[in-house]
């Protein structure tokens, strides 16, 4: 059992930055793939970033590459999303997941083995 918990979220104007990040327990964490989705009202959750659980490789949804920074800390169980230039189309609840998949199957379905509850971005324009 993977329990995630997401902090970070917040109000910030356009052009912002936050970090997000996911505390999870359990021994396990370093061996699952990680990935933060999000969720816009009246929108289906969509893909943000993966992260192998060695923390090698990565994967971004074009919407957010170049801007967003997934990254892992296993010895604190923590995975974090640094989020730069941020666009008012970024307000969402924001979550992590655990997976055991490879990190680009994950960034593919979506699927996740474990959720946390979400926080809140909120992007002013």
């Amino acid at each position: 059992q993977v329990q995630l918990v997401e902090s970070g979220g917040g109000l910030v104007q356009a052009g912002g930055s936050l970090r997000l990040s996911c505390a999870a327990s359990g021994r396990t964490f370093s061996t699952y793939t990680m990935g933060w989705f999000r969720q816009a009202p009246g929108k289906e959750r969509e893909f943000v970033a993966t992260i192998t659980w060695n923390g090698k490789s990565t994967y971004y949804a074009d919407s957010v590459k170049g801007r967003f920074t997934i990254s892992r800390d296993n010895a604190k169980n923590t995975v974090y999303l640094q989020m730069n230039s941020l666009k008012p189309e970024d307000a969402a609840v924001y979550y992590c997941a655990a997976a055991a998949l490879t990190a680009q199957a994950m960034s593919i379905n979506g699927r996740g083995d474990y959720w946390g509850q979400g926080t809140q971005v909120t992007v002013s324009s």
